[in-house]
């Protein structure tokens, strides 16, 4: 025998939930298969079988809390042997007596377990529930599919293999499809759902932040114009040599390192009475996932090109899409980017991801009226907001750390000056 247990979760992770399985009790598994799949507070991951054999016990149903070590299943490395030669085995030869004429039906075999009425469900395979589904409901439970863990057989599975019928010829009712409740003037509908162990972590660290951060915005607003006209120039190319888009972020991105060179304190954390400069620049870009936001972070951005991060940042989002990103990808980070204007976001007061003390929010880039040596124009404006912790980080300093960004991405060129 051996088990498969819940794994090393990642730094500071240390509780998970069982999502789904992705084998049952009696299968086979080989070895590195994946059985069963887990959520944690920031990703979601698969355990695999590390010995080959027949899954004999399943300990930890779906929806159950789970910590580092436990034990999810037993595989029985026996079992896969015995499966194995059972299925050699000699077939059991004919019977001697000719099967009934077919005019003579069988009658319908007894379900195994329970008081072998029809219409019971076998307590051995099925939930308290579905056992308790009244005899009457027309449904052989032998013929049940069940579609829980492990294949128990669930009280919807009863309900939804109930014949549909109709009124008999005396006015006796026989079971009907439930209908849809009658909504009356006093109804208020509600739906209760679990939340997921990434939503509650989001819920505690904005909660968190909001307590033990001193957090303030401060607001300021760039042309675009310059970098617009830069990427239509040279978008044909840059995609045709380096086989990616070039978007806003990694200007963003440029920007915010030559202004935390500038202003270290937006880099730094506070490590009880101590303050931590940080002399790296690894920048978290926060991405809207399905099961809540996802900031992975791109490290030492100081040292990659336009390409490198704008490449980093599609390979985020895609595999945010698609759940492979890994705890690694999520861990550290020394300041964050995130990007409202993708969803149509004018103007917003980002939260502070702890222990940063500095998160640069983006929005929609819309055509406005600006004066422009002393006349009005029409041109693409983004309001910029940034949040940071006041304990280390003076009003001052932020108001010029945005104005700094403004000025890089108003003139691109800046940045290649600033190396």
């Amino acid at each position: 025998m051996s088990n498969i247990v819940v794994p090393e979760l990642g730094e500071s992770v240390v509780e998970a939930r069982v999502a789904r399985w992705l084998k049952k009790a009696g299968d086979r598994v080989e070895v590195g298969e994946a059985v069963v799949e887990l959520e944690t507070e920031k990703i979601d991951l698969e355990v695999s079988a590390e010995k080959s054999g027949v899954i004999s016990d399943i300990k930890r149903q779906e929806g159950e809390d789970v910590k580092i070590g436990e034990v999810l299943a037993v595989v029985d490395e026996s079992g896969a042997r015995a499966a194995t030669s059972d299925t050699a085995a000699t077939p059991p030869p004919a019977p001697s007596q000719p099967p009934p004429a077919p005019s003579q039906p069988s009658p319908a075999p007894p379900v195994s377990g329970g008081n072998g009425s029809r219409g019971q469900v076998n307590e051995s395979r099925a939930t308290p529930a579905a056992r308790h589904i009244p005899k009457d409901n027309g449904v052989d439970a032998g013929s049940v599919q069940g579609s829980g863990a492990a294949g128990l057989v669930t009280k919807q599975d009863v309900q939804q293999a109930a014949p549909p019928t109709q009124t008999g010829d005396k006015g006796a009712p026989i079971r009907e499809a439930q209908a849809a409740p009658t909504r009356t003037a006093g109804d208020r509908p509600e739906e209760r759902v679990r939340m997921s162990k990434r939503r509650q972590t989001i819920a505690r660290r904005l909660v968190e932040a909001q307590r033990t951060a001193a957090m303030l915005t401060t607001f300021n607003e760039v042309d675009m114009s310059s970098v617009m006209a830069l990427r239509e120039r040279h978008k044909e190319s840059f995609k045709k040599e380096h086989g990616v888009s070039l978007g806003i972020a990694s200007f963003f991105a440029k920007a915010s390192i030559a202004a935390l060179r500038a202003f270290p304190a937006l880099n730094a954390e506070i490590q009880g009475d101590e303050i931590v400069y940080k002399r790296y620049y690894d920048i978290g870009v926060a991405v809207g996932a399905e099961g809540g936001l996802v900031v992975p972070v791109i490290r030492d951005a100081d040292g990659l090109s336009f390409a490198e991060i704008e490449q980093a940042i599609r390979d985020f989002a895609a595999r945010a899409s698609e759940g492979t990103l890994t705890l690694e990808d999520l861990r550290g980070g020394t300041f964050t980017i995130t990007n409202g204007g993708v969803f149509g976001s004018l103007l917003s007061t980002p939260i502070l991801n702890p222990p940063q003390v500095g998160i640069l929010g983006l929005h929609k880039i819309q055509d406005r009226a600006v004066p422009v040596k002393g006349q009005v124009a029409i041109r693409p404006m983004m309001y910029v907001a940034l949040s940071y912790d006041h304990r280390i980080v003076d009003g001052r300093e932020a108001v010029q750390f945005l104005a700094k960004i403004k000025d890089f991405v108003e003139d691109p060129g800046r940045l290649l000056l600033e190396g």
